[in-house]
């Protein structure tokens, strides 16, 4: 079909584009999002990068990018990322990937700042589309924070280096409640097809101690494109019964036409007893929640660099 990315034409785009990709690319949704995040670096004028020695459209060249933060949106997001990620001190422990945080346009560790930085400065608006994204469960949030864990290898939770790329507190609208988190995982063009890690006899422990896991599935959930799901599920889990919180769940968010993320989450929630403590989250439905609540430019840029693919429709 013409201007499908499995087209000629959309080949030829994404060649003059520095954006074709192959190899890598093995859904449309790839390998749209690669064309977009290209066009997007072309419209700042951004300098063009290099990965393995070729030139990439998705790719900001470095040092440039580093000492610019042109990957992040607005102003209170880069100094989010001054914050979280360049100050030594602060950064101490997380795992955040360098130099791909700063040059590579596809990563999803700057998206998780583009998206949730603007929250972490302003909770009022963060406790509204926390409120939408649990169905009422956040009365309101009290901290957003990145690349978070409460102990990597520490075998009182799962022993691994497992981490949330956001981790968000809140005071729960149940009454008798008074400490909540959601641990969140987000996906932009990755599709879940890491090799699994080392399996661990913890992880079997907290699974049988949160006891919403089929066990005729708990084969299909220590392998891919499920496992990496799993152990932040498990790391939830975990993390709510040692450290005595009322509530605690996982989300997992992804843009809705992954459609490598969105089968890997209907098979996970197939291997679930309950939904309790588990949500798939889009980001459409996060940008919905947002456009309810505000007026904000940040929430129009981040849709047009991320989501808008209506942009490509008009270039082909």
């Amino acid at each position: 079909m013409r201007g499908s990315p499995e087209s000629a034409e959309f080949e030829e785009r994404c060649r003059q584009h520095l954006a074709w990709e192959p190899r890598t690319d093995e859904i449309p949704f790839q390998r749209r999002a690669r064309l977009l995040q290209a066009l997007w670096r072309e419209e700042q004028r951004l300098p063009v990068g290099t990965m393995r020695g070729k030139p990439r459209g998705a790719v900001v060249e470095m040092p440039f990018a580093k000492e610019s933060l042109c990957a992040f949106l607005t102003p209170t997001v880069r100094e989010a990322v001054r914050r979280e990620v360049l100050d030594v001190r602060r950064a101490k422990g997380k795992m955040f990937g360098r130099p791909r945080i700063f040059n590579n346009l596809l990563s999803s560790q700057p998206l998780c700042f583009n998206l949730f930085g603007e929250l972490a400065a302003d909770l009022d608006l963060a406790s509204k589309v926390m409120a939408d994204m649990t169905n009422g469960k956040v009365a309101r949030v009290t901290d957003v924070s990145f690349e978070f864990s409460p102990g990597r290898g520490d075998p009182k939770y799962t022993g691994d280096r497992s981490a949330f790329d956001v981790f968000v507190s809140y005071e729960p609208a149940e009454t008798t409640a008074s400490r909540g988190f959601i641990g969140v995982e987000v996906k932009y063009h990755e599709g879940l097809g890491d090799k699994e890690a080392d399996h661990r006899a913890r992880y079997d422990a907290v699974a049988s101690m949160m006891g919403v896991f089929k066990p005729d599935r708990l084969a299909d959930l220590k392998r891919r494109p499920l496992e990496q799901i799993w152990r932040d599920h498990l790391l939830a889990g975990a993390l709510k019964a040692v450290d005595g919180y009322d509530e605690g769940g996982f989300a997992f968010l992804y843009p809705e036409g992954n459609t490598k993320c969105a089968a890997a989450v209907a098979a996970y929630q197939g291997c679930l007893t309950t939904s309790d403590g588990f949500m798939a989250w889009t980001m459409e439905a996060v940008v919905e929640s947002l456009r309810r609540h505000t007026t904000a430019s940040w929430v129009g840029a981040f849709f047009e660099r991320y989501l808008d693919f209506s942009r490509i429709e008009r270039l082909l």
